[in-house]
């Protein structure tokens, strides 16, 4: 039987960056990836569908500068955010955060970037296996790592097994394997697949890759534009983020299995009163095409899909979980990492910052042949920045139109009323909408801190 120190399951982000840390400390790290083609690649790799954006502080959290990536991984960088409701508008200059980066964020090719993560990894020695689909993982608690005998036998599709000391499962937000992992050290009855990917938690992406007209990127290149309360749903909101080339993804994220009887079809922009069902996602990308451009132009015509782009014919699909983080069971010598763990969030609709970062650190730990630290550690380094994600996903989850309308006129009112301190340092220059805005937001915050977990690592039982 094959042997190494450390087998993660996935090559994403989380995936490549476990490796990166692992093999640069000497540890021997191999990552099994089964591999789905794309437009925009030459072969198979990891499932690099993200509308993939950075903003300034996630720099930090990731521990990669954009100025270390290859050449056309970086597309654009970015100057603000604009937050459009139904009838209202608010542009973001700052996040408020401190950073060491410069600009207000970038966007880059997810893609490309996957695949200078995956050049990284191997140039400090970790193998990457492309093609490879991990069944299951068996793991022996009386094997001591270092032994004769792996603690933990990966088995393959293929039928072959590899042995480790340590697994990181990273096989994101869908956990083809994390679940069937952890329900082994959860109690009986407790199960990772149900507590973790409710029908109603569960959110699709969609997004489209399409040429658009010189002076519409003109406007957005600098920028990435969000929609509120325009179509139906927790969470749910289209958007642009510009790339290279007149390119922009224009995309959405929405809950899956939703009722268009439950909602008022005349209060939302994307919803027509002759729909007896949820538009799907390239319907909804027409119409906000139409609502934002159609008046100027064509748009067939002046915006085309993109076909080399994309997972397939300039679009793609991807899941998004929308759960609340994970701990690992560190004491049987697993760490999960990225999605898998539940990092990437449906509010900002993204999580490669996250995963990179609790990758690097599950790597770390393996390295020095002991991955105790790890729930405490990545509380540390990324806690604060779910803690918000999903505080302000709680807050707006039962909005409609109306409440977009007042919330973002109110964080127009608190941004004009800025004096330098931060845009909620001085919420009674606004009016009071907006101090109730600052002091709905802290609470829910104070309340989330104490239970933003959804698997304790106390659970677990060995």
């Amino acid at each position: 039987m094959e042997r190494v120190d450390v087998a993660i399951v996935g090559g994403g982000p989380g995936g490549t960056a476990a490796a990166h840390a692992a093999a640069d400390a000497g540890a021997d790290a191999l990552v099994l990836e089964k591999g789905v083609p794309r437009a925009d690649r030459e072969a198979i790799g990891p499932d690099s569908t993200d509308a993939a954006g950075i903003l300034d502080y996630w720099v930090d959290i990731m521990g990669i500068h954009p100025d270390e990536f290859d050449e056309g991984v970086l597309q654009c960088e970015l100057t603000r955010a604009e937050f459009r409701g139904p009838d209202t508008a608010a542009t973001l200059y700052s996040t408020g955060i401190d950073s060491s980066y410069d600009h207000f964020g970038y966007t880059f090719h997810r893609a490309r970037f996957d695949d200078w993560m995956r050049e990284r990894a191997e140039g400090v020695g970790a193998e990457y296996r492309v093609g490879v689909s991990v069944r299951d993982v068996r793991t022996d608690l009386d094997v001591t790592p270092g032994g004769s005998e792996p603690r933990h036998v990966v088995e393959l599709a293929s039928g072959d097994e590899v042995g480790a000391d340590f697994v990181v499962l990273a096989d994101g937000p869908q956990r083809t394997v994390t679940n069937r992992v952890l329900d082994r050290f959860l109690p009986d009855g407790s199960k990772a697949s149900e507590r973790l990917a409710s029908h109603e938690a569960n959110h699709i992406a969609y997004q489209e890759y399409r040429r658009v007209p010189e002076e519409v990127y003109n406007e957005v290149q600098d920028a990435i534009v969000f929609w509120w309360g325009v179509m139906p749903g927790e969470t749910a909101y289209p958007w642009i983020f510009p790339n290279r080339d007149r390119v922009c993804r224009i995309g959405l994220t929405m809950p899956i299995g939703l009722d268009i009887d439950d909602f008022d079809v005349e209060a939302y922009h994307l919803l027509s009163s002759e729909d007896d069902s949820i538009p799907k996602g390239s319907e909804y990308i027409r119409r906000l095409l139409d609502w934002q451009y159609g008046d100027e132009y064509d748009i067939d015509e002046a915006f085309p899909l993109v076909e080399d782009a994309g997972k397939r014919g300039g679009t793609e699909t991807y899941a998004i979980s929308s759960t609340q983080p994970i701990d690992s069971p560190t004491e049987a010598g697993i760490a999960v990492v990225g999605g898998a763990m539940g990092t990437t969030s449906a509010f900002h609709e993204g999580g490669d910052h996250v995963a990179v970062r609790t990758g690097a650190i599950a790597g770390e730990l393996v390295a020095r042949g002991d991955m105790a630290a790890y729930n405490r550690r990545w509380k540390e380094a990324i806690g604060d920045e779910i803690v918000r994600n999903v505080t302000m996903a709680d807050a707006v989850a039962d909005y409609d139109p109306d409440d977009w309308n007042r919330i973002i006129g109110a964080a127009d009112a608190m941004l004009a009323a800025e004096t330098g301190d931060g845009l909620l340092s001085q919420p009674y220059r606004s009016g009071w909408e907006s101090a109730k805005l600052l002091l709905s937001y802290k609470w829910r915050k104070r309340r989330t801190k104490r239970n933003y977990v959804g698997i304790d690592e106390t659970e677990y039982v060995y």
